[in-house]
């Protein structure tokens, strides 16, 4: 059934092989090459589209009517008149078909005809070539890359205490300095608060308490393991 657009299609088909007008074709031919066809294509395939059984048990019912005697008490039209209606179906196809057909035929703008002063367009082929090797492409990705994202260092001295700031601190308190007192309690006011900021202060008045110790000006002493710091002013 591929080869057709619809039940209707094949009636046409099957009704030029008559080669009579469409108006003078023998119904009851056209029904039996029909079912003749659906049986063998059922045969073939099983599962056929609805619309061709559709059509199929139609035209058995219409061959049905065209054998019998007309009953009078029957309503409805009468089976020559289903027959005309069929045959005018399948003549309305076929001229839709010619005219389609003859639409298709007729010349077309652009492949048979021009029209007047129409442009011709102009090709042009573009052809590229590289010379780029492998580790030109990994420089240029890698530039690329950190164009955005690279940013010079800065330290960030909000929160830091330098061994500086914490010599300059330191050498005027250790005159006063006579007894053994915690490094701790040297750290700079408002240091403790923080955590990050107390390693920082601690970390540097360790290192300005050696380096005052190295001077010769204080002595440290430590009794425990990891034990606190204490220093006092050498005497």
């Amino acid at each position: 059934m591929d080869g057709f657009e619809g039940p209707l299609d094949l009636l046409l088909t099957l009704a030029r092989t008559q080669k009579v007008d469409l108006r003078a074709i023998s119904v009851l031919a056209l029904a039996r090459q029909y079912l003749a066809f659906v049986e063998k294509a059922r045969e073939l395939r099983i599962e056929l589209a609805a619309d061709y059984l559709v059509m199929a048990a139609w035209l058995a019912f219409l061959k049905s009517r065209l054998l019998l005697p007309p009953d009078p008490e029957e309503e409805g039209p009468s089976a020559e008149d289903l027959a005309a209606h069929l045959a005018f179906q399948l003549e309305r196809l076929e001229a839709m078909r010619k005219a389609a057909a003859r639409l298709m035929a007729r010349d077309q703008l652009g492949r048979d005809v021009f029209a007047r002063g129409e442009p011709q367009g102009v090709e042009r082929a573009r052809r590229v070539t590289y010379t780029a090797t492998l580790l030109d492409l990994m420089q240029g990705y890698a530039r690329l890359r950190t164009r955005d994202d690279f940013r010079p260092f800065v330290m960030d001295r909000d929160g830091v205490f330098t061994m500086e700031e914490a010599l300059e601190r330191m050498r005027p308190l250790i005159g006063a300095v006579v007894e053994w007192t915690d490094i701790l309690s040297f750290l700079p006011q408002g240091w403790n608060a923080d955590a990050a900021r107390c390693r920082s202060a601690t970390a540097a008045t360790f290192a300005a308490t050696l380096e005052l110790a190295k001077g010769g000006g204080l002595d440290l002493r430590q009794t425990d393991t990891f034990g606190p710091i204490h220093i006092r002013r050498r005497p």
